[in-house]
């Protein structure tokens, strides 16, 4: 009888296994999350409402807040988004598929060993919860030492939800060969989930139940801020018979999308007539001049990641100015960006976004219709772009790094200034292309649902007052943390885990504008012109200012070491 970890599967699987944990990016997950169980265990409301922080009740409410907030759409498609296309990027396939290896053994060993890393890194959440149990804390209540519902909840509402948004994103990535549209539909997911939510609650609640593709808030629902502490400590949270058919629905789910990719998966390139089909996006080719300098002896070279043909110049010394080259080379990166076959996701999303909050509910105009429709877009877009901006500045700080042509840009005359400020402009141009967008939307659904009359001002007001210094800011924020960290993923980890954690205080009444310089649940409509909200968006700014500096200097430093 063969054995089974002898076979091609368990090679791959445990050869992933290997290979993540040589990666930073899952420690400063295991970090990220045990420091999380931790804020949430000491300083979240238990204490304040004297709950017991190991009761049934507050072990779910932890794993459902941990799985929507911090650990489900983001740090997921870190994990399990470029598998497939890390052996395409660094050219190791021919050597791969010359063995052995079949494509059902393949794709998924490759998908258990990374999905394997990923529940590891979720159990410390877990754990270090299950830990605490016997550490003292002034004014806790704590129920006896308990251990299966941390185990029980934890694959119920954890690793099942997070099973099939794995597969959503690995399908994603392997039969698109383009990590940026992983990185999009993961930024999707707030504003799509929380639309099917608002649409699943006309529906009976059976309905509800088995469509709820998260793993709370099933048919356990009360509102535990009117129940007595008594009441929550004792309760039980168990599961019904619906329930489990939406676990075992999600996990048919997920072998529906496997099934799809070792269906649509090719070991070789795709043809030219496959190229821009709706499962291929990113295979289509472009001639993108990659020019700093207007009259370039120009060579090619192939970027493997993308698929496209980039040229690249041999640029000599001339006269031209800093000015001149820093447009060059915006030109290079904003087309660089435009290219790129994820924004055929970007932009239908954020029509979406700036549709749902004002298409479908009554709108009470505040001061006028078209100041209370701008407000709305505004805020119902600031998630999406955090998500947006971390991805695509991310991506283009690394660009040239992970396509091995960054020396050659750093041989160039080219300041360090102007190749940084490119890829900061590149980014909140194409951001600042979103948010008109979103504007054009919005008041075409006011046209249509004749509230008038539409006044154009209060959207220039509410997006150059409130989104435009944030999108100065958060972008060259993302700058400086990329130049600092180097590592592109442990940057996303460090980023995305920073925003949940603000958002966090901020839910809780700790948003001072000082430490929430995105003025997030802090401003109306009628405040935009008061001398105190500019005094914080001059703040806003200072801050990008100082960002933009750091990143200079960490460029230069990482320039003169030649890596």
């Amino acid at each position: 009888m063969r054995n089974p970890f002898h076979s091609s599967f368990a090679a791959v699987f445990w050869n992933e296994v290997l290979l993540n944990t040589k990666r930073v990016a899952p420690y400063a997950l295991m970090l990220l999350f045990c420091a999380n169980a931790v804020l949430w265990w000491g300083w979240g409301p238990a204490v304040a409402k004297g709950w017991a922080t190991n009761s049934d009740f507050y072990i779910y409410r932890n794993y459902g807040g941990f799985s929507f907030i911090l650990g489900l759409p983001i740090f997921t498609a870190v994990i399990m988004g470029d598998p497939v296309i890390r052996d395409f990027r660094l050219g190791v396939d021919p050597l791969i598929f010359s063995k052995p290896v079949g494509r059902a053994s393949y794709l998924l060993g490759k998908f258990c060993g990374n999905f394997f890393v990923l529940v590891c890194c979720q159990s410390v959440f877990g754990l270090t919860l299950f830990l605490l149990q016997w550490v003292p804390f002034s004014g806790m209540v704590t129920l006896p030492v308990r251990v299966f519902p941390y185990f029980e909840h934890f694959i119920v509402v954890v690793v099942v939800s997070h099973l099939l948004l794995a597969a959503v994103y690995f399908a994603a990535g392997t039969l698109t060969r383009n990590v940026k549209i992983v990185y999009v539909l993961a930024a999707c997911f707030y504003p799509a989930f929380i639309a099917f939510v608002q649409l699943l609650k006309m529906l009976p609640l059976t309905v509800r139940v088995l469509l709820n593709p998260m793993g709370f808030n099933f048919d356990f629902e009360f509102d535990e801020w009117r129940r007595s502490a008594e009441f929550i400590n004792q309760q039980v949270v168990t599961y019904s018979w619906r329930a489990y058919a939406n676990r075992a629905s999600m996990i048919a789910i997920t072998g529906v999308v496997l099934l799809l990719v070792y269906s649509r998966f090719k070991i070789a390139e795709a043809k030219r007539s496959e190229e821009m089909t709706v499962l291929n996006l990113s295979l289509a080719p472009a001639r993108i001049p990659y020019t700093l300098d207007p009259a370039p002896q120009h060579r090619l070279l192939d970027c493997e990641e993308s698929r496209e043909r980039v040229t690249l110049p041999k640029i000599t010394r001339t006269k031209h100015s800093t000015l001149l080259k820093l447009v060059a080379a915006l030109d290079v990166d904003f087309r660089l960006l435009r290219a790129e076959r994820s924004l055929i996701v970007l932009v239908p999303l954020a029509i979406l976004i700036s549709l749902f909050d004002l298409a479908f509910y009554r709108v009470v105009p505040e001061i006028s219709y078209s100041a209370t429709y701008a407000t709305g877009t505004a805020n119902a877009l600031l998630l999406f772009l955090i998500g947006m901006i971390v991805f695509y500045t991310g991506e283009a700080i690394h660009r040239d790094r992970e396509l091995r042509i960054a020396p050659v840009l750093w041989a160039t005359p080219v300041s360090n200034s102007a190749l940084l400020l490119s890829k900061w402009l590149a980014t909140v141009l194409l951001t600042l292309a979103v948010v008109a967008m979103g504007g054009l939307t919005a008041i075409g659904v006011q046209l249509l649902r004749a509230h008038t009359p539409v006044d154009v001002r209060p959207y220039l007001v509410t997006y150059g007052v409130i989104l435009l210094p944030n999108i100065l800011f958060l972008t060259a924020l993302v700058v400086a943390l990329n130049g600092l960290l180097r590592n592109k993923y442990v940057a996303y980890v460090v980023e995305i885990g920073t925003v949940a954690g603000l958002f966090y205080l901020y839910q809780t009444g700790h948003n001072h504008w000082l430490y929430n310089p995105l003025l997030y649940d802090l401003w109306k409509y009628s405040d935009l012109t008061g001398a105190p909200l500019l005094l914080q968006r001059l703040y806003c700014l200072a801050l990008a200012a100082v960002c933009l500096a750091l990143g200079h200097l960490f460029l230069r430093a990482l320039r003169n070491r030649g890596h």
